[in-house]
C-alpha cells in the first residue's frame, strides 16, 4: 500500500492529474470482539479466502521471491514477536479489568441508543446478580 501511495503521489505530482488507487483484502477475523462475522458471512467463504487468495500468503510470497524473506527469518521475526505479546498481555493484565462501560465505546464516536440500551440491561444484571461479577468495578 505504501509503494502504491508513494507512486500515485509521484504520478499525480509530475502529470499534475488526479490518481485512483483500487485495492482489494478480504477480512477474516471479526471487526472487534463484539462482532460475530459469521452471522452475515459463511463458514466456508471464510476458509476459502483464508486458503485461496489470502493478503498476508501473497504478500509472503512477494517477499521470499525478492529474497527478503525466509522460513528461518520468518520464524525468528514470529518468536520475537511472540515474545512481544506475551510481554505485553502480562503488562496488560497487571492493569486489571477494563471498566465495564468500555465494551460500548469501541465502535462509535457517541454511543448510539441501542448501544445505551445494551449498557443499562448490563448494569440491571450486574446489580441484579453481583456475586457473578467480580472486578470490582
Amino acid at each position: 500500500m505504501h509503494a502504491a501511495t508513494k507512486a500515485a503521489k509521484e504520478l499525480a505530482l509530475s502529470q499534475n492529474r488526479p490518481v485512483f488507487i483500487e485495492t482489494m483484502s478480504y477480512r477474516v477475523g471479526h471487526h472487534s470482539t463484539s462482532d460475530d462475522s459469521t452471522r452475515y458471512r459463511s463458514i466456508e467463504e471464510i476458509q476459502k479466502w483464508q486458503k485461496e487468495d489470502n493478503p498476508i500468503n501473497r504478500f509472503g510470497s512477494y517477499l521470499e521471491g525478492r529474497g527478503w524473506m525466509n522460513e528461518e527469518l520468518a520464524n525468528k521475526i514470529a518468536d520475537e514477536e511472540r515474545i512481544n505479546v506475551l510481554e505485553s498481555m502480562e503488562k496488560a493484565e497487571q492493569k486489571g479489568p477494563p471498566e465495564l462501560s468500555s465494551m460500548f465505546e469501541d465502535v462509535y464516536k457517541e454511543k448510539t441508543r441501542h448501544l445505551e440500551e445494551q449498557e443499562e440491561e448490563l448494569l440491571e444484571h450486574v446489580k441484579k446478580y453481583p456475586q457473578h461479577y467480580n472486578s470490582g468495578h
